[in-house]
């Protein structure tokens, strides 16, 4: 079975690069790391320049007005927008689309969640796709009503682009509208979850190239410090994450079980988290200044981490299939290098 991308795959992927370097280029994500007050919007042009674009859908069947592409192609258009650290509710607004009208256009912002806890640009949705129940159902938030609506307070971001609000309480069934024909949520949860590690993904690869540029053009000793064996070991290891991360990431949107998206996303988080890091060690000084590039890369790491899975919840997820299948916890400690699990 070839694995490889397929021409219309790869270009779907460079089709998505140029489009993004066009319309959120890098001067435009720094404006909005360097504004002194963050943002509580969305930009409605770009978001109907993505939903033009057909991001938001990308997997919507064609007979109602999508693109009728799979999980696969949106991974590898969700892996574009980490690696451009595209803002706003990317995750929801797709999940949305052909269950919120003007969502598939990129008319509507939607944001979404499944629990009580954090999230995100609720003061620009305008609805809220709630995923707590059986079945998904949606709350219309339009002007500005969001906050007021779930009774949520604002909070501090990690991410000065991301604004984020502590909901505490969700809203009971007869406050909101059942959306009908849209499957169960635990479906999209697991579309979420993809979506979330391909972003994570797009970043590691991403801070990874940053890193492996700046060891070629930085010198020290009268040579780049590219040469010198503990730099190459580092840059090795980030590369060694991000591949791991592709492949788990990739089959998982083959296969779309719990088990391999759960594991998908904690590779995916891994190398996001530790590739940042990485490379804001190998850039010295100056990768921990404002001005540098490379922390936005780890905020929104961090952001995304805490995002439709935890690290805990995806390692039960992994832990629970190994007991289901006995055969499984036999090879992995076989293959443990002492003999135990």
């Amino acid at each position: 079975m070839d694995f490889r991308l397929s021409d219309d795959q790869r270009a779907l992927r460079e089709g998505m690069r140029e489009l993004l370097a066009a319309c959120f280029p890098r001067e435009r994500h720094r404006a909005a790391v360097d504004a002194e007050e963050p943002g509580t919007g969305v930009d409605r042009a770009l978001w109907r320049e993505l939903g033009h674009a057909g991001l938001f859908a990308l997997r919507l069947p064609e007979e109602a007005g999508g693109v009728g592409l799979g999980p696969a192609e949106a991974v590898l258009v969700f892996e574009e927008a980490g690696r451009a650290q595209l803002t706003g509710p990317l995750v929801g607004t797709h999940l949305a689309a052909g269950l919120v009208p003007g969502a598939a256009e990129g008319a509507a912002v939607v944001t979404a969640l499944d629990r009580p806890g954090m999230v995100e640009h609720l003061a620009a949705a305008d609805a809220v796709l709630l995923l707590d129940g059986p079945a998904p159902r949606v709350l219309e938030t339009s002007g500005g009503r969001g906050p007021r609506r779930f009774a949520a307070r604002s909070i501090r971001s990690v991410d000065p682009t991301t604004p984020l609000h502590l909901v505490q309480r969700l809203p009971a069934p007869q406050e909101t509208e059942p959306v009908a024909g849209a499957g169960c949520s635990a479906g999209l949860r697991q579309v979420a979850m993809l979506l979330t590690a391909a972003q994570q993904l797009g970043s590691a690869a991403r801070t990874l190239e940053m890193a492996v540029s700046y060891a070629k053009s930085r010198t020290q000793f009268g040579r780049p410090i590219g040469a010198f064996q503990a730099v190459q070991h580092l840059c090795a290891q980030m590369l060694v994450r991000t591949e791991l991360a592709r492949t788990s990431v990739y089959a998982a949107s083959f296969l779309m079980t719990l088990r391999d998206i759960s594991e998908a996303k904690l590779l995916a988080d891994e190398a996001a988290v530790r590739n940042a890091r990485d490379c804001l060690q190998l850039h010295g000084g100056m990768g921990f200044t404002w001005d540098g590039d490379v922390h936005p890369h780890l905020k929104r790491a961090w952001l995304r981490v805490e995002q439709w899975q935890q690290r805990a919840e995806a390692e039960e997820e992994l832990a629970a299939a190994l007991l289901v299948r006995p055969e499984n916890c036999s090879m992995e400690i076989a293959n443990h290098p002492n003999g135990a699990a």
